[in-house]
């Protein structure tokens, strides 16, 4: 099977998969860190089917929707990969980057690292900020029935991945305890250029929402 069949079974694959996912973690993000990842890759030496391959496999089954499984996301990219006959050292190096690849409360240690990991990391986190990030921010908010917004709330910095995985705090709070966070995570120069506009338009739009909220604008 040549790279182009590859690569179009998985998207074929991943779309069916996530055929019902909630908006911010369907097939449309996917095929953003998609698009992410392969901008990303032109600028750097890297395994261009590993970097496609698990950027279209990252989020086949995101814990957050399967009870706190972190797990079965790798089973089932392994199979996947498995049924198309991947050799098991590509296998191997794609389910490693989809275990490393989440914030996790920016607690989490790696314990694996490649160029091609830097890359899809790079690419999901992008699409967790600027105006996608903000629209997939209250997305998932409004999923989980969360407050926009309790002045009474601080947000919590430096949490546990336990605590990050379980907590209910209002939406903007995430602003503070991950996104805003992140244009100092990436790892690649083209990830950091773009990280650090899109950075800038969240800046904007938390004081535009904070003057708002008190009735000044």
């Amino acid at each position: 099977m040549n790279q182009n069949e590859l690569i179009s079974n998985t998207i074929l694959f991943v779309r069916q998969q996530l055929e019902n996912a909630e908006g911010g973690h369907d097939w449309f993000h996917i095929e953003r860190v998609y698009k992410n990842a392969l901008l990303i890759a032109k600028e750097e030496t890297c395994n261009l089917q590993i970097v496609q391959l698990s950027a279209l496999l990252h989020d086949i089954a995101d814990s957050k929707f399967h009870n706190g499984d972190e797990t079965l996301g790798p089973k089932i990219a392994r199979k996947f990969l498995e049924s198309q006959n991947v050799s098991e050292q590509d296998i191997n190096h794609v389910i490693n980057i989809i275990e490393n690849i989440s914030f996790k409360g920016g607690n989490f240690e790696k314990n694996f690292n490649s160029i091609e990991l830097d890359i899809v990391q790079d690419a999901d986190r992008l699409d967790a900020i600027g105006a996608i990030g903000i629209a997939r921010t209250f997305n998932y908010g409004g999923f989980k029935n969360r407050a926009l917004y309790d002045p009474k709330i601080a947000p919590k910095l430096d949490m546990s991945a336990e605590e990050y995985k379980n907590s209910q705090a209002p939406t903007i709070n995430h602003f503070y305890e991950k996104l805003l966070l992140l244009k100092d995570k990436m790892n690649t120069t083209t990830a950091k250029k773009i990280a650090s506009q899109r950075h800038h338009f969240m800046e904007n739009f938390l004081a535009q929402f904070y003057a708002e909220w008190e009735g000044e604008k």
